[in-house]
């Protein structure tokens, strides 16, 4: 590619280079090793999960993080449902300004018909007499009652309503959308408050997975890893090549640290295997013990209960825990993508 070609801006269409710098339409990545979440991090702080408690279908969270997050969803749809009722409260105060401004319309129709000013009335109602009843020359009898009065006058207000309707659609009609502004553009969609009680959210989800699927707090499973209770993986240094001090006594062996146990990587308490995003993980729903894919077909399945604590579980009190991925294509979350604003010309 020349110089010339990543200046020239006269193109119809976007070169390589320009497309690069524009932050338009759909931009993937490939997400390698380090871009992925740890097996055992929470999927709201993505830190490491603290008093780990899981959903019924597998997502890893912190309690603290769960329970703030549910808390704030509940707080949320009182929040819309008390929108959303004064939004139907100002619906109806339209609906009813409406009626009041075709029943003032009504009565202008009848005030200048009875005033010989209006040439045609635009309101068409259905009380016209029969003239065929009774011969020419003779007295008609009128009946008129309450209930036609109401009929008439619900007649002649819809009609009047009707014609304001038609009114400003026409008005409308001259009114041309403008590409230039967002919010007016003809395939706009509005993401603001909600318009009917479906639009509504009743029910508290979980963010960790995609679609989100609903959760409760009473469905939270409380995950219990199995640590390596070993001092450490480093030999004990002998007591032969510890050198000697001045005086002819060994000095002490230097001691060596422990790590805490939310530094340590947890196992399988079976195979004593560790757990890492390569690891397929399934935790028992009334206990909360996690083992490895090979332990539970080959011992949890067969058996239908727990290897650590023997309690007894049925069809699906055994739920994989999800990963995010293991930066392969056929481990999980591979490709992420970023939506750009649509380009408008």
């Amino acid at each position: 590619m020349t110089k010339h070609s990543k200046n020239n801006t006269a193109s119809s269409i976007f070169s390589y280079a320009e497309y690069k710098k524009l932050d338009y339409g759909t931009k993937r990545q490939r997400l390698g090793h380090e871009s992925m979440r740890r097996f055992d991090a929470c999927a709201l702080c993505l830190q490491r999960a603290r008093d780990p408690v899981a959903c019924q279908k597998g997502h890893l969270f912190c309690r603290e993080c769960a329970l703030t997050d549910l808390v704030t969803q509940i707080n949320d749809i009182k929040r819309q449902k008390v929108r959303l009722e004064a939004m139907k409260k100002e619906a109806e105060e339209e609906r009813q300004r409406a009626r009041e401004a075709a029943r003032e319309r009504v009565l202008r129709e009848f005030e200048k018909g009875q005033l010989g000013l209006a040439a045609t009335s635009s309101i068409s109602t259905s009380s016209r007499a029969d003239s065929s009843d009774g011969a020419r020359g003779t007295k008609r009898k009128f009946d008129f009652d309450a209930s036609a009065v109401e009929t008439l006058t619900r007649e002649a207000e819809e009609a009047a309503l009707r014609q304001i309707e038609r009114e400003q659609a026409e008005a409308l009609k001259s009114k041309l959308p403008d590409f230039w502004l967002p919010s007016l553009t003809p395939t706009y969609t509005s993401h603001g408050p909600p318009t009917s009680l479906s639009d509504v959210k009743l029910q508290t989800t979980c963010r960790g997975g995609n679609p989100p699927h609903p959760l409760t707090r009473k469905h939270l499973i409380p995950v219990k890893w199995t640590f390596d209770i070993s001092s450490s993986n480093i030999p004990p240094k002998s007591v032969e090549s510890t050198p000697a001090t001045e005086a002819g006594d060994q000095s002490l062996e230097p001691k060596t640290k422990t790590p805490r146990e939310d530094e340590r990587p947890p196992i399988c308490p079976s195979c004593k295997k560790q757990l890492s995003n390569n690891t397929l993980m399934h935790v028992m729903k009334p206990c909360g013990h996690v083992t490895c894919k090979t332990c539970t077909d080959t011992l949890v399945k067969p058996a239908m209960q727990c290897i650590v604590c023997d309690v007894k579980l049925g069809d699906k009190d055994v739920i994989e825990l999800t990963r995010e991925g293991t930066g392969y294509a056929a481990g999980g979350l591979a490709e992420t993508s970023k939506r750009g604003v649509a380009f408008q010309g």
